[in-house]
């Protein structure tokens, strides 16, 4: 070793020798084959830590340069990089002498580059297969920087992880093609429940360094879309590898423009998703040759010296990767029962072993049954534990201290010895150790100790009570996770009745566990445990998975909403309220509200789908309620039943966006119209096209070639009778024979207005409302006749309202101007003063008008003497509603970022701002914009609507409360002379009254 280096390492020998945990330091050394297994020994037996680490150094110092770099890369490896630090000065130079090459020298960087991606350690015992490595690699650099799929397909334990991951050891394969990095997740068979967990925890590992911390994706579309943004902007050219794909549904959660690598046992897992695609196929098992070299480096002997019972148990084997480990492990520690595991062997018929697809699990679990058999009785105890353990999770090591009551150190011990024997398998990243087991041990251990596992499921829920007490985990704590995942799933398994209802029927629960992982995992555990739940009775769990499924949009968020709240605006009969209720009363100085006229609803209960893949522009019920069909921009018309929202039917119905559907009064038909210019009418049933009306004929003229006509069909509907269909294009109402499609009559708007809406009223009687820049017209459609028209205008028309006294009317413009008529005297008067286009107003008492803009001003106007009452600026984005106060000394308005102003009227001063605190991804605390403003009879509070209700302290600003409405836009809020009750309607016109508890 060179001097400098040799200094260096004694300089630091005390920080080393008081930190270094050996074990894990010399499995990376014994790797690099710079420390022997007898010198591994002579450590082992020192009596404590540090006098292993001192070994160690010992050992260290009698050796060359290539064990000081390997100890140096050991440090990096397991996490000490603090002390690698102090060592880097003494890294000796590379020189031609030893025989290094340039790329050698880049070892450091190709390990912590697959280790931050989370890709497996090579095992101990390897041996190389470079015609199947190279394959890989091949296949990978054909993907160039284009995106596409590699899939390494075979069956069960032929090494296909292994392969991925010795494949990307590669210097110039991760610096040329995947610079990006690489990022390894472990997927295995998943329902969406679980699926959605992989995704959240792999979008939070990418997220690990960003300076603002993100709630977890909410669904598998979100999460889909969180790791797309990802990957293209902060891991460009990075490879992305899922080990052990079952399902082809799973992939399409990453069919996002990136470059994939997946292991798989399905040759066609792929064929769901786009994109470039390329395939490796990794034969069952290893020759013949590779089988003995793996006996031969486990029991350390050259392969010419092996007995002879080591060809028949390769054969016997059948090449087998899994198999050959385990005899290989056992033989190392037994190495004269050649011939005992060779009978062994031969009895259980492991030939059985040859399907490409699947297990044959008789024959492998024998295969365990002879590994778990040679462990000494106390390991074999502690072994069994691990039957519980959920699949394709690596546990962390603190959660099998609780279980087993015992420090740290002492837990690694007994691991490593099921690592040794490939009974486990560890994750070693940094400082945390994470163990699992593979599907096929934990199958063979599930079904060995069948009759005992409702026991061993109670044990570590009772260690884990033990250990907590009256106490939950907290995030910064190792084990947190897990026991938020699993706690339920060890209690179902226990058949803990008792304990699981009192865990999951808990609001401290919910919201401890939604504030983490989001609530999907939680409404799969009331549906995966009801069994259990269910056995006094199913109405408390239902009432919390409705409950959940109701507020699900809301749970999760940062800042998290008030859940005693929340529970407050569920049925009086839910025990979700009764809790709530309960609470909310023990709680001293929190202001609470209670929605009282829920008894007047037969159900409260929501459906909420998401069918179509892009925005949805209209939805509607059929006649009897029983369904509903919906349409939108990615052209399909979708029904699915109103209850439970089971799809009935989709069609890819127009080649545009479908802007308008109906049902007809038989609810047996179906019309939708669309951008192509086209309506047409379905059979529900049957989902047959009947008919289809070309809009665009009936707007052709002598000057026009039909497809260069612009026709927006933007609404349709069936008339009472179902007879006739009205449609809504450009400035025409059509009305049409259902039977024959013919046109039966159009009325068309003067001016060439532009119609915003129409429908049937009673009798079919019709009224159109038109809006354009020359008038605004009210028309009777049966007569053809105008009620009101005005005058043509100078600008486009942006709003519009009348005084309660029908007096007045007024009109803002594009242009910024305001245009007040009085109908009676026919006069008019224009206000002008805002730069940008008027977004609404309202007409008020004394001939005054209160106007907003784009511009970002509030005016207050006389109209009488077309003046500027007062001006009030600071609103970022447009402003939507307005409130005085009663004593008239205050003006709240209230704009599209959710954000609420509160001004002095008489000297327009700015009092106070409500921030509208931004949550995930800028969505407004409001859900929106603010729709209306009420001030309480003393102006001390003030309620606004929007995505939900808020109450703001009017002498702070500050938040008092919010009532959430399941995510339905509210459109104005009603309060009583006390302020005690409060009245708001939904977009879904359920009203709900609110009183002050």
């Amino acid at each position: 070793m060179d001097a400098k280096s040799r200094m260096c390492l004694i300089r630091n020998r005390q920080a080393l020798e008081k930190d270094i945990k050996t074990s894990y330091i010399m499995d990376c050394m014994v790797a690099d084959q710079v420390l022997t297994l007898q010198e591994e020994e002579e450590v082992k037996l020192q009596n404590t830590q540090k006098e292993r680490a001192a070994m160690l150094i010992n050992t260290l110092l009698t050796k060359d340069n290539n064990a000081y770099r390997s100890f140096y890369n050991a440090l990096l490896h397991e996490g000490y990089r603090d002390l690698a630090a102090l060592l880097q000065d003494g890294i000796p130079v590379f020189s031609s002498r030893n025989g290094k090459n340039a790329v050698d020298e880049m070892t450091s960087y190709v390990k912590t580059t697959l280790c931050e991606g989370g890709v497996p350690q090579r095992p101990v015992v390897f041996v190389t297969r470079p015609k199947l490595v190279d394959a890989i690699k091949q296949k990978l650099c054909s993907l160039g920087s284009d995106p596409g799929w590699v899939t390494v397909y075979g069956m069960a334990g032929c090494g296909k992880t292994v392969l991925t991951a010795e494949a990307l050891r590669d210097h110039q394969l991760l610096e040329g093609y995947f610079p990006g990095g690489v990022h390894w997740i472990s997927v295995g068979k998943q329902d969406k429940a679980g699926l959605l967990i992989k995704l959240q925890n792999l979008c939070s590992r990418l997220e690990h360094d960003s300076a603002l911390s993100q709630r977890p994706p909410l669904n598998i579309e979100e999460a889909k879309d969180r790791l797309r943004l990802l990957m293209l902007r902060k891991y460009p050219r990075s490879l992305l590898v899922l080990d052990d794909i079952w399902d082809s549904w799973v992939l399409k959660a990453f069919d996002n423009q990136c470059q994939v690598l997946i292991t798989s046992r399905d040759r066609s897992v792929t064929d769901a998703v786009s994109g470039n695609k390329y395939e490796v196929h990794v034969e069952s098992g290893l020759t013949h040759e590779k089988g003995l070299e793996v006996l031969a480096l486990f029991v350390n002997m050259k392969i010419s010296e092996l007995p002879e019972q080591a060809n028949c148990i390769v054969r016997e084997c059948k090449g087998s990767p899994l198999v050959i480990s385990l005899i290989g492990a056992l033989l190392r520690d037994f190495p004269s029962r050649w011939e005992y595991y060779l009978k062994q062997l031969q009895n259980k018929q492991f030939k059985r072993i040859r399907k490409s697809s699947s297990y044959d699990y008789e024959a492998l679990d024998e295969a365990m049954s002879i590994s778990v058999e040679q462990l000494s009785n106390d390991l074999k105890d502690y072994y069994k534990d691990l039957s519980i353990l959920p699949k394709d999770v690596k546990v962390p090591t603190k959660v099998l201290c609780i279980l087993w009551d015992m420090e740290t150190e002492e837990v690694e011990d007994i691991l490593q010895e099921f690592v040794n024997k490939s009974l486990l398998f560890c994750d070693r990243n940094g400082n945390s150790f994470h163990y699992y087991l593979h599907d096929l041990q934990l199958d063979f251990l599930t079904e060995k100790n069948h009759n005992q596992l409702q026991e061993l499921h109670k044990n570590i829920v009772n260690q884990y009570k033990k250990y907590y007490k009256l106490h939950v985990p907290v995030l910064s704590q190792e084990d947190c996770m897990y026991w938020y995942n699993f706690l339920a799933y060890h209690m179902a398994g226990a058949n803990m009745q008792k304990e699981l209802r009192d865990l999951m029927f808990s609001l401290d629960w919910i919201k401890a566990k939604t504030e983490l992982v989001g609530p999907a995992h939680l409404i799969h555990e009331y549906v995966e445990y009801s069994s259990v739940l269910d056995q006094k009775d199913s109405v408390i769990r239902e009432n919390f998975q409705e409950f959940l499924s109701l507020n699900g949009h809301l749970l999760g968020r940062q800042p998290f909403p008030d859940i005693i709240q929340l529970g407050l605006c569920q049925s009086e009969t839910s025990e979700v309220y009764q809790q709530a209720k309960l609470r909310a009363q023990r709680e001293m100085g929190t202001f609470y509200l209670e929605w009282i006229n829920k008894k007047s609803l037969k159900n409260l209960s929501r459906l909420v789908v998401r069918p179509h893949k892009d925005a949805v522009y209209h939805a509607c019920f059929s006649r009897d309620r029983q369904r509903i069909a919906s349409c939108g921009a990615d052209k399909t018309l979708q029904v699915f039943k109103a209850e439970s929202g089971e799809r009935l039917l989709e069609i890819s119905a127009h080649d545009d966006e479908i802007l308008c559907c109906t049902f007809s009064a038989d609810d047996k038909y179906v019309a939708t119209c669309s951008a192509d210019k086209k309506v047409k009418l379905w059979d529900v049933n049957s989902a047959n096209e009947l008919k289809t009306i070309e809009i665009k004929d009936f707007f052709r003229n002598a000057d026009e070639q039909q497809d260069d006509v612009e026709v927006l069909v933007k609404c349709c509907s069936w008339s009472r009778s179902g007879d006739v269909i009205l449609v809504v294009a450009k400035n025409k109402l059509l009305l049409f024979d259902v039977t024959t499609c013919d046109l039966l009559t159009q009325v068309i708007i003067s001016h060439h207005s532009t119609i915003q809406y129409c429908d049937f009223c009673a009798g079919d009687e019709l009224v159109a409302v038109a809006l354009s820049h020359c008038s605004v017209e009210l028309i009777n459609g049966n007569t053809d006749s105008i009620i009101i028209q005005t005058e043509p205008q100078e600008s486009l028309i942006c709003c519009c309202c009348l005084s309660e006294d029908l007096k007045f009317a007024a009109f803002g413009q594009e242009n910024g101007a305001i245009k007040v008529w009085n109908w009676q005297l026919n006069e008019c008067v224009f206000l002008r003063g805002h730069k940008e286009a008027i977004k609404d107003f309202a007409l008020l008492e004394n001939s005054k008008l209160l106007s907003w803009s784009f511009d970002g001003t509030v005016k207050i106007w006389s109209f009488e003497s077309s003046s500027v009452l007062h001006e009030l600026r600071g609103h970022e984005a447009c402003v939507r509603c307005s409130a005085f106060s009663p004593n008239n000394k205050l003006l709240a308005t209230g704009d599209d970022k959710g954000d609420i102003r509160i001004w002095d009227i008489l000297t327009g001063k700015l009092l106070h701002f409500c921030s509208s605190v931004t949550v995930d991804e800028g969505e407004p605390t409001h859900g929106g914009w603010v729709t209306d403003l009420s001030f309480s009879p003393d102006s001390k509070m003030l309620v606004s609507s929007g995505g939900y209700l808020k109450w703001w302290d009017v002498t702070t600003g500050e938040s008092l409360q919010t009532f959430y409405t399941n995510g339905t836009n509210l459109k104005s809020i009603h309060v009583s002379p006390n302020f005690e009750v409060y009245v708001t309607v939904d977009s879904l016109g359920i009203l709900y009254v609110l009183r002050k508890l």
